[in-house]
């Protein structure tokens, strides 16, 4: 049996909490919970900052800025039916009623603002958590568009 010295101590001590840390950061990455550039399937341009939190087990998503419209620096959901109807965008709930099933997040609704439309949504992590595969569709998953966010350090 080896016992670990007085001198070893604090290195073990060092490389534990090492180990314990990246073990935590890899850990936060693999969900979609997080900050995320969403990037425009159309043009490849960052077009705004999503937050992804947790309820219950159920995901949802916010707009916390959008960076680029066409209506101006603080565009509202001329499109959106209901509450949602002529609300500011920034600060808007997207997304909601997602949940793990797997490896994929699924079963949820996701509303694109600028066409008002709301699709099914299914989200799936990539490159080691630092992308997030969102895929909108009406229907089939095979019919739909796909987006994909990068995290936000």
């Amino acid at each position: 049996m080896t016992y670990l010295s007085k001198a070893s101590l604090p290195r073990f001590a060092i490389a534990a909490c090492l180990l314990f840390g990246s073990a935590v950061a890899w850990a936060a990455n693999d969900t979609p919970v997080g900050t995320w550039q969403q990037v425009d399937d159309e043009t490849g341009k960052v077009k705004s900052i999503i937050q992804i939190t947790s309820n219950n087990d159920e995901l949802q998503a916010k707009v916390l800025q959008v960076l680029i419209s066409e209506d101006g620096p603080h565009p509202v959901c001329k499109k959106c039916d209901g509450d949602k109807k002529d609300q500011p965008i920034e600060g808007m709930t997207i997304m909601w009623g997602v949940h793990a099933d797997g490896d994929v997040w699924d079963g949820g609704k996701i509303l694109d603002p600028k066409s008002g439309t709301v699709y099914k949504v299914k989200l799936s992590m990539a490159d080691h958590g630092q992308k997030l595969d969102v895929r909108g569709y009406v229907g089939f998953s095979l019919i739909g568009r796909s987006q994909t966010w990068i995290r936000q350090q």
